[in-house]
């Protein structure tokens, strides 16, 4: 049996009888007006954070996630794309798929908007996704993929990028973990399967994102997650896991490289209006700018005292210099 026939059991017994906090803290349900969230669905709630943001649903889009669980998230998706299979939710886990299709029921009944019919379940796998080529403008998955390992992992994200339109945003939000996690946990299958010991350090998640292809990465949020304490687990010292909230743009890779925005931001306070480093950067003065990594240190390499840019926050919220 491989790990990922451990995952399979896991989330089929979760399925099953509904476990809450089964591998992950709940992440918060959207408070919109006429949304009310099944029960059912909320103990099913088996994520990490929050992965799309509703300002990432504008204009009607086609939606995929990956990994169901209760159908909660695939609910909240609905309510800005109220058409037939506006989104697509897949799941290798029968099972899971089912139980959602039961919450949908009573979904429709305390949602008058809802329709079932919004919501086409798929059988599939994160490896080989049941979708065509670029079908897609945004695509999500929460708490799953930190489950694979290296290879898996890159093809899971190639798939991603494959159905993803041109401009299209993966968001996700998964564990990470910047410690050296010892092997033996990492080769604890049902810990991997408890999204707990396949957590990588986050330049390892950010280069797996920009090796695939994405022009450009938004670090929306860092939290504390958990943590793996010696009284626990066969550790020698706590191993602190935090949850990562990114989006990965389809936008085509500059020339010197990906923009990868950590929550950096550059104030210009010299004495002329504006500064511009004629390369497509214009500082106002005493205006902050959001900048990506990449073109905070270009703006340090100039040496210029009346600039200040500020350590990363690991929270970006759009906007800034690209």
């Amino acid at each position: 049996m491989s790990y990922l026939d451990t995952t399979i059991d896991v989330y089929k017994a979760a399925a099953i009888t509904p476990d809450i906090g089964l591998c992950c803290t709940t992440s918060p349900i959207w408070q919109l007006p006429g949304l009310s969230m099944p029960k059912i669905m909320q103990e099913m709630n088996y994520g990490c954070g929050t992965t799309v943001h509703p300002r990432d649903l504008a204009n009607n889009p086609n939606i995929l996630y990956v990994g169901v669980g209760g159908g909660m998230e695939l609910l909240q998706f609905s309510y800005f794309s109220r058409k037939k299979s506006g989104v697509i939710g897949v799941d290798v886990v029968e099972e899971m798929l089912q139980a959602s299709r039961e919450n949908f029921v009573q979904a429709e009944e305390e949602n008058d908007w809802f329709n079932s019919d919004f919501v086409e379940l798929k059988k599939g796998d994160a490896l080989d996704l049941p979708l065509a080529d670029e079908s897609i403008d945004v695509a999500a998955q929460n708490c799953l993929f930190n489950i694979f390992k290296a290879d898996e992992l890159k093809k899971a994200l190639q798939e991603m990028y494959r159905v993803l339109k041109p401009h299209g945003r993966l968001v996700m939000s998964d564990p990470i973990c910047d410690q050296t996690m010892p092997d033996h946990l990492r080769e604890d299958e049902k810990l991997r399967a408890l999204c707990l010991s396949g957590s990588i350090p986050m330049k390892d998640y950010i280069k797996m994102l920009t090796d695939v292809g994405f022009g450009t990465v938004e670090i929306r949020a860092k939290r504390p997650y958990r943590v793996l304490s010696p009284n626990h687990y066969d550790v020698e010292e706590n191993i602190i896991i935090e949850s990562l909230e990114v989006c990965a743009i389809k936008d085509p890779m500059p020339s010197d490289g990906p923009c990868v925005f950590t929550g950096k931001a550059a104030i210009y306070y010299g004495n002329d209006e504006y500064l511009d480093d004629k390369k497509g950067h214009v500082l106002m003065q005493n205006q902050p700018l959001a900048v990506c990594d990449k073109t905070a240190y270009a703006l340090a390499d100039l040496n210029q005292k009346d600039i200040h840019i500020t350590p990363s926050t690991y929270f970006y919220d759009g906007g800034g210099c690209c």
